[in-house]
């Protein structure tokens, strides 16, 4: 219990004490004792080199007995002081393991901790020369042998890939491989990273042209270089592929661009991947250790086979190739789908004169701008965050702090404030036929974009076109058969088109696995994102971290790394570190590798 009249500092202090001396002893199991019967400890790479939550006290005692003894975690140290609110303890904490130091956070609640946070940040031996580490750049003295940074720099360039392989290959060089590509260059990892664009940030660039970020600056800045003070809130796509290109130059990347990969496999006997590569329209064998598919928190994209396609006499694409709404003044534009590129595209289309219709086939989750960014984020990310002291850091790790078992608990509150203040916004909405949700349990954008990475749209203006009837709106059904002119709906009408646009989605990230390696490697590592929440398209069984992502999968030497700017920011340090492990011969020991349940 907690002990009388005693300070939030001296509470954790006490449970402190308590838990490193179990971890020390002979039995560092017992250390399971001081948690809450239900309480969570969640890892990401300190103690499991594994993101994984334990859940309850026989999980947390299992893993103990696993790996305690092997990473020998101590120096457990308050790092600031602990507060505390509604009878929950909250502390930020210093640690370390036998080759490593990390970072903490603690919640308290009657002297036993309901959820415990542990991070890798740095490995002892290999720490990023930065701060009192940083290189001098210059080479004082006199050397016949000196070469200039730019000459170094241009022989790297010439070598990589052909005279020396790279330890690591990242396929994929938008925001995510990109971000991954600088946290591996200053653990000195030597990486590839090879994107089919022409420039790095085309990923961007190729969008349609009304496409801006929908989250906030402060939650989407990059490792190591953050936008600077004037940059907008919601960034244009081209501005983020120009500072993509920038960020690629200034932190010195090893980047092929206008490359694509044609096939890969695992060579089991000599533990690397052979792949094969065309670069400029050159053929180029590269053989990793390590290879990272960085293709987004999305897969292929979904094009649905609908009767006549192939008779249509207008145009059709996935939103993914949609140019934007310039070309089609005046034309009768269908757009299956209502989720954020729906929107974003019937809006486009809407300001430039065409007749446009959202077909709505199932509930979508809607939610304002301007009350996300208040309700949802604002504490974390936002200027007045920032005023209050908390870094980018520390919103990310205290994000990561609430075990996803009960992260709705946190959030449902949240989004009934939304409903309540936004309800005239939302009547509206209903009224004009559109169906709405807030989850299948009412906990809203966030918990549905982990468990299924659709079914939500961030409103920036769209929704109002819908509920004036700007936007037309056919909900409830879906595309039965194309016409050459039309498309027959589900309820037997017919509209008129010139334009259909498949705003359909994407499949799981392990489509490209299928596509670049084998199906049978797809099929051995299963389906990426989502956690087993047994919600709409996320089955169960209850997995408690996001399938694959960002940790060790079922097939030696192949990762996934993916998700917005603040997942790709925050997750590349630990995908980072265990490859940087790797490469220097560390034991790494996977406690708790995921066994595989769905296959897409």
């Amino acid at each position: 219990m907690t002990t009388p009249h005693a300070t939030p500092n001296q509470d954790v202090e006490h449970w402190l004490a308590a838990f490193s001396e179990t971890l020390c002893s002979d039995t560092p199991e017992q250390a399971a004792e001081l948690f809450e019967e239900g309480g969570f400890w969640r890892d990401l790479v300190a103690m499991t080199w594994n993101i994984k939550t334990m859940e309850g006290r026989d999980q947390i005692r299992d893993m103990l007995t696993a790996t305690a003894q092997q990473r020998r975690p101590g120096h457990w140290r308050l790092a600031e002081n602990a507060s505390e609110q509604n009878g929950v303890i909250e502390a930020w904490l210093t640690f370390e393991t036998a080759d490593a130091r990390g970072k903490g956070h603690l919640r308290l609640r009657d002297g036993k901790a309901w959820t415990l946070l542990t991070t890798m940040q740095e490995l002892k031996d290999y720490p990023e020369k930065r701060g009192p580490r940083r290189p001098k750049g210059a080479q004082h003295g006199a050397s016949k042998s000196r070469k200039t940074w730019l000459e170094a720099r241009q022989e790297e360039e010439r070598e990589l890939g052909y005279r020396r392989q790279p330890y690591c290959l990242i396929i994929g060089g938008g925001q995510g491989g990109i971000g991954l590509g600088a946290r591996l260059r200053q653990l000195e990892v030597p990486t590839l990273i090879v994107e089919r664009n022409p420039r790095p940030g085309d990923s961007w660039r190729n969008r349609y042209k009304s496409l801006c970020l929908h989250d906030p600056v402060w939650y989407d800045h990059m490792p190591y270089l953050p936008f600077p003070e004037h940059w907008p809130v919601f960034c244009p796509k081209d501005k983020i592929g120009d500072w993509l290109e920038m960020y690629t130059k200034v932190m010195e990347l090893n980047y092929w661009s206008s490359t694509e990969c044609t096939g890969a496999r695992y060579d089991t006997e000599r533990q690397e991947w052979i792949v094969e590569v065309r670069r400029d329209g050159q053929p180029v064998t590269l053989r990793p250790k390590q290879l990272v598919l960085a293709t987004g928190m999305s897969g292929i994209p979904n094009i649905p086979d609908i009767p006549g396609m192939d008779t249509f006499e207008g145009e059709q694409h996935h939103s993914s190739r949609h140019p934007g709404g310039e070309a089609y003044k005046g034309k009768k534009c269908i757009v299956l789908g209502s989720n954020n590129s729906a929107h974003d595209i019937c809006a486009a289309l809407w300001e430039n004169d065409a007749d446009v219709t959202m077909i709505q086939r199932s509930s979508t989750h809607i939610v304002k701008s301007d009350s996300l960014m208040e309700l949802a984020l604002g504490g974390l990310y936002s200027e007045q965050a920032v005023a209050n002291g908390i870094t980018t850091e520390k919103a990310d790790l205290t994000f990561a702090s609430i075990p996803f078992r009960i992260m709705p608990e946190f959030h449902k509150p949240v989004y009934e404030q939304i409903q309540e203040r936004d309800a005239d916004f939302y009547r509206r909405l209903s009224k004009a036929g559109f169906l709405l949700d807030f989850g299948d349990d009412g906990s809203g954008l966030f918990m549905k974009y982990l468990r299924r990475g659709s079914g939500y749209y961030i409103d920036v203006g769209a929704s109002e076109l819908v509920a004036q009837g700007e936007i037309k709106l056919r909900s409830g059904v879906s595309i039965a058969r194309i016409q050459p002119r039309s498309v027959v709906l589900t309820d037997g009408s017919e509209l008129p088109a010139d334009l259909i646009v498949y705003a359909t989605g994407f499949g799981s990230m392990n489509g490209w696995a299928a596509r670049i390696i084998s199906q049978e490697v797809a099929d051995k590592v299963g389906k990426c994102w989502g956690m087993g929440s047994d919600t709409t398209k996320d089955p169960g069984p209850w997995e408690g971290e996001l399938r694959n992502m960002w940790k060790p999968t079922q097939q030696d030497g192949l990762w996934f790394h993916g998700g917005n700017l603040h997942q790709s920011r925050h997750y590349s340090l630990y995908l980072a570190l265990q490859l940087k492990a790797r490469m220097e011969g560390l034991p790494t020991p996977v406690y708790g590798l995921q066994p595989v349940h769905h296959l897409a």
